[in-house]
């Protein structure tokens, strides 16, 4: 650019209105000002949700007050019920009662409240802001406490309205469970959450199976369901309205896996979300639920056809609109022909504050035209609106479905979001699935019995059984379409215990290729070693220890229980899975200099520890402290107990067990489990950081705001420990071995690692 030019530019933007001249601001909003606040205002939405008698009859301004008002943040304390509880516990006797008479600005602040309907007082909601936060000691103490337990996933941020649906899923620890769109995956926690009710059972019978159509949205639900550290959930990839039939082995027959309880948690527009998502406002039409009603009404029958009967099916939108709502439940029950019913909910939370579903609605275009029945609707709109869009005519036929079961719930009655929940319960088999099913062939052929070398499909024929599933004729039933899957399968053939990415092009067309699933097989050299170093109980399933790789060293053993691997066994051609159980053990580097080459994994200790008999050192409170504080302490600063049961044992890899004493109501009541390392003259755990910081949090010690990044813990009145003290982080030892075949969370960028190895640096002399 030449001198001219620059001289003629710098000419324009003197001349330009918001230059440096006016203070720079552009066009009175300027960089002081920011951005222009969105005005909450659409004309469009009042019109259609105040013709459509949504909201209570003398109730409209306030409904319309509450969605210009900023939406209060909620947490639910996650994990299980022990520590939960613990959780719990430091918030109201701690942050919470130093918030009681806290003023800023000269304002009192308002406590944090629980949500009255949410069971055992483990879902808060609160109105204090960021900037509110940052403004006293006390508050960003209260701020750094919460993200550090988010960070480790004790404490989840989650909208108040969304934790209703699993709650009234009510699902059992023996439940095999499918959420149909489970991204991100805060319902899906909820779902394990219930699944592990009793901490004393390891490995429950039930199962979760999350799914989501995005790819990278996946690897957000691996993250958030690694926080629970279950054995019992598998990620997948796949469209939820045509999301494969699966099946099991059951006595060494291949049944259809039908579901005990199913979340359709579908895509919406999601208006209810205006208090959070204010584009929402200048957005907002009819096209959009327009466009997504036949995907809505396709996913919850895919999920229909694939419940139990007896089984409870949970609808939910975050739409306040009918045809997104009770349109497509209305169809929904219309096509099931009585083998569907709306359940009776009402009393089932008490303290939430609900309006029954519409049984009369119209529908709108995105220009404002009206239409009350489908005869309305003139033929160049026929691919716009359908006739499932509008309520049934006959008036019987409507009062039958019991339309007023639905939940809406509106964001004035209890200052939350805008929500829509219907429950479902099967009754029978949907009316295109009730052939009588004929005689199943012979047992499924073991898997050893398999040749071990692939076969191609010949030319010409279907290679996907999901594919093959979609081209079958309506009627066909459950059993026949199974048995036509099961013959495919059997066609081509695939290694022993080896459950592979599915062969069909188009499900590698997108997202990262995934490693296979390979189980252990019963006689693998590798294991013995383990088993006797650990003293493992004869009761261990070792069938269910798998690797993510055929070749070379098993770097990770990961475990899942053994409803799953019945499920990756049965279904690894037909279904794209993106992870599934959670690591145990990790290969050292150098492990041939000890007894055994694996050590423990902290990831999945509370899975492993009760098959464990040896290698298990009972310590005291003070000498976690010392453990979580300090690098590689000497025996000698444990217990006297501590230390007479470390000082004979062989190096290598130890458990370290504190069980709370229940006469010292006052000390921390959950039991802690933590991997160490027996060394020469010290000994060392090998926790993540967030896990680490939480259970220093849980004994009463502080993290100064100041240190947190050096990693170091101070104790109230003690003075701050020195950085040495507290590692940054579990691999500042030592760098993390990579996963085998780059599982799901080396695709996702997370930290893999549950400590650095021991065999490198850093190892306890």
């Amino acid at each position: 650019m030449g001198r001219r030019s620059r001289g003629r530019r710098l000419q324009q933007q003197q001349q330009r209105p918001g230059s440096a001249e006016d203070g720079g601001k552009r066009n009175g909003a300027g960089w002081e000002g920011g951005y222009p606040e969105i005005v909450k205002e659409n004309k469009l939405f009042e019109h259609y949700y105040q013709e459509l008698k949504i909201v209570p009859e003398g109730e409209w301004d306030q409904f319309m007050g509450a969605l210009r008002e900023p939406l209060p943040a909620t947490l639910r304390i996650t994990g299980y019920k022990s520590h939960a509880k613990e959780i719990l516990h430091c918030l109201k006797n701690k942050y919470f009662k130093e918030l009681e008479d806290l003023e800023v600005d000269g304002q009192k602040v308002e406590v944090p409240q629980p949500l009255s309907w949410y069971p055992e007082e483990l879902a808060w909601h609160t109105n204090l802001s960021r900037k509110i936060l940052r403004k006293s000691p006390q508050l960003e103490k209260f701020h750094q406490f919460l993200v550090s337990e988010t960070e480790s996933g004790n404490i989840s941020r989650q909208e108040a309205v969304s934790m209703i649906p699993p709650l009234l899923l009510n699902a059992h620890p023996h439940h095999k469970i499918l959420d149909m769109c489970a991204a991100p995956g805060s319902k899906t926690t909820q779902l394990i959450e219930m699944l592990h009710a009793d901490m004393n059972v390891p490995f429950p019978e039930g199962f979760v199976i999350a799914n989501d159509v995005d790819n990278k949205r996946c690897y957000l639900l691996v993250h958030q369901a690694k926080r629970l550290g279950s054995p019992c959930i598998m990620v997948v990839n796949h469209d939820a309205s045509c999301i494969p039939r699966l099946q099991m082995d059951v006595n060494g027959r291949k049944e259809v896996l039908f579901y005990d309880r199913i979340l359709c948690d579908v895509p919406c527009s999601g208006d209810g979300t205006m208090r959070k998502n204010i584009d929402v406002w200048k957005k907002w039409s009819t096209l959009n639920s327009l466009q997504l009603h036949g995907l809505q009404l396709r996913i919850a029958t895919r999920g229909a056809e694939q419940l139990v009967e007896g089984g409870r099916m949970v609808y939910s939108t975050c739409s306040l609109n009918p045809i997104e709502d009770e349109a497509v439940i209305a169809s929904l029950l219309d096509k099931s022909d009585g083998a569907l019913e709306l359940a009776d909910v009402s009393s089932e939370l008490p303290g939430l504050k609900w309006v029954p579903g519409l049984s009369q609605w119209k529908v709108m275009t995105k220009d404002g035209q009206w239409f009350a029945s489908w005869d309305d609707v003139p033929h160049n709109r026929h691919t716009q609106i359908r006739p499932t869009m509008f309520p049934p005519k006959d008036p019987e036929k409507l009062q039958a479905m019991h339309l007023e079961r639905c939940l809406r719930i509106l964001p004035h009655h209890q200052n939350t979001g805008g929500f829509f929940v219907a429950v479902l319960v099967k009754k029978a088999s949907m009316p295109w699935n009730k052939r009588p099913p004929k005689l199943q062939g012979e047992p499924a052929v073991p898997q050893a019995s398999v040749p071990p070398n692939p076969v191609e499909p010949p030319a010409g024929s279907t290679s996907d059984p999901s594919e093959l599933e979609s081209k079958l004729a309506p009627g066909i039933s459950d059993t026949e379409a199974m048995e036509t899957a099961e013959n495919v399968e059997n066609s081509g053939s695939k290694k022993d215990g080896v459950c592979g990415p599915p062969p069909s092009k188009k499900m590698k067309l997108f997202g990262f290729k995934e490693d296979p699933f390979v189980f252990i097989p019963e006689d693998d050299p590798l294991f013995p070693p383990i088993q006797k170093f650990y003293a493992l109980d004869p009761s261990f399933p070792k069938t269910n220890l798998l690797t993510r790789t055929t070749e070379g060293k098993k770097r990770q053993l990961y475990m899942v229980s053994k409803e799953l691997r019945n499920v990756l066994l049965n279904n690894s051609e037909r279904m794209k899975v993106i992870n599934t159980g959670i690591k145990v053990w990790c290969r050292n580097n150098s492990g041939e200099e000890f007894d055994c080459a694996f050590r423990l994994a902290q990831e999945g200790i509370y899975t492993l520890y009760p098959f464990i008999n040896s290698r298990i050192i009972t310590v005291s409170l003070e000498d976690v402290q010392v453990l979580l504080t300090q690098e590689n302490p000497f025996f000698r600063k444990l217990s006297s107990e501590a230390y007479s049961q470390v000082k004979d044992m062989a190096k290598g890899s130890v458990v370290l067990k504190y069980e709370p004493d229940p006469t010292k109501p006052d000390a921390l009541q959950c039991p802690i489990v933590l991997c160490g390392w027996r060394g020469k003259a010290s000994v060392r755990t090998f926790v993540p950081r967030n896990e680490r910081l939480h259970y220093l949090r849980m004994m009463g010690l502080e993290v100064p705001a100041g240190k947190k990044r050096e990693g170091a813990v101070g104790a109230p009145g003690a003075g701050v420990a020195s950085p040495a003290e507290l590692e940054d982080g579990v691999d500042a030892a030592s760098p993390a071995e990579p996963e085998d075949g780059a599982g799901a969370e080396q695709e996702a960028g997370l930290d893999t690692s549950s400590g650095g190895d021991p065999a490198g640096a850093g190892l306890p002399r």
